[in-house]
């Protein structure tokens, strides 16, 4: 195991390195300056050129990408990744009060998932071709291709308009903050995101668990006698975890792409609403160390995956 989690580590810091020069590469051959968009319409033609030939020296945007490249990577290797070029804070300083928000609401979004899919994915399985397993197949078709948005518009106009009981903006009432106040404001986006990742999980539950039911040691535990919900959560359901796992551990981009969309609906001061408005002003620092921390996540998630694999199932040997 220890041996393994070297090589793996290293070899996570070779991709790393390789996303860091695909990431910076391609932010900076976007379209557009962010130096220009900072001056006003009305301004364009009054001296501006020269402004913007200033800046973008004082900040050394006029140099090649690969001796900018350089210059990032040694600061990045001491903890350094650049000031936002619209505020001038730094940007783990920015990205540091944003990313709690938002792994607050992926970890409530992912456990809520979880916790339709399992329940689901095993009664399909138990009865199969019956009508629990075409309800929980339309209830799994429903989360994947009905679009977040579209239901989180749906939720705000019945919660909010028109009930009333749930708030639909924001994360808490800045005049009356407390622990139940975070907790209406979170209902919403996070049924809403943990439902929309729900179907994929429920289908590979439901998968695994078809498979394992008809092995022959849960026919053997049947024989001996074994009550049926032994059978089916002891052995069957663990057995079928890794599959679980692995769709869990690779679907870290997908709800972070959903978070992104459920923070602009909702005015989730998150990072995703943080990355939409640093790609429409075009601020290369802050889009960089957001994309380098979803790489970040993504590594170390697949990592934990493989991880635990050996905790499901002894059999399996990390080598």
């Amino acid at each position: 195991m220890g041996a393994y989690l070297v090589r793996r580590l290293l070899v996570n810091v070779l991709v790393f390195f390789l996303i860091t020069i695909a990431i910076f590469g391609l932010v900076h051959k976007t379209p557009g300056d962010p130096i220009a968009m900072q001056v006003p319409a009305d301004q364009l033609n009054s001296g501006s050129a020269e402004f913007i030939a200033q800046k973008r020296h004082e900040l050394g945007l006029d140099q090649s990408v690969v001796v900018q490249y350089w210059h990032w990577l040694l600061n990045a290797l001491h903890g350094d990744l650049g000031y936002s070029l619209l505020n001038g804070r730094a940007v783990t300083e920015v990205l540091g009060e944003r990313i709690g928000p938002t792994v607050e609401l992926m970890g409530v979004a992912l456990v809520i998932s979880l916790l339709v899919a399992i329940p689901l994915g095993i009664a399909a399985a138990r009865r199969r071709n019956t009508v629990v397993d075409y309800c929980a197949t339309v209830v799994s078709l429903g989360s994947v291709s009905i679009p977040v948005f579209f239901v989180a518009l749906i939720a705000i106009y019945l919660f909010t308009l028109k009930l009333q009981w749930l708030p639909s903006s924001g994360i808490s009432d800045p005049t009356a903050p407390s622990l139940l106040d975070t907790v209406r404001h979170l209902v919403l986006p996070a049924l809403i995101l943990g439902f929309g990742n729900s179907g994929p999980f429920m289908r590979y539950v439901r998968s695994s668990m078809i498979t394992e039911l008809q092995a022959d040691y849960v026919r053997t535990a049947e024989a001996k006698g074994a009550p049926p919900r032994r059978v089916v959560l002891r052995h069957a359901f663990r057995n079928s975890l890794i599959p679980l796992l692995t769709v869990v551990a690779s679907s870290v981009p997908q709800l972070l792409a959903g978070a992104v969309v459920i923070e602009q609906v909702f005015a989730w001061p998150g990072m995703g609403q943080l990355a939409v408005s640093s790609v429409n002003q075009h601020d290369y620092s802050v889009i960089i160390g957001f994309a380098l921390l979803i790489a970040i996540l993504v590594l170390l998630s697949n990592l934990l995956a493989d991880v635990l694999y050996t905790l499901v199932d002894p059999r399996v040997r990390l080598r």
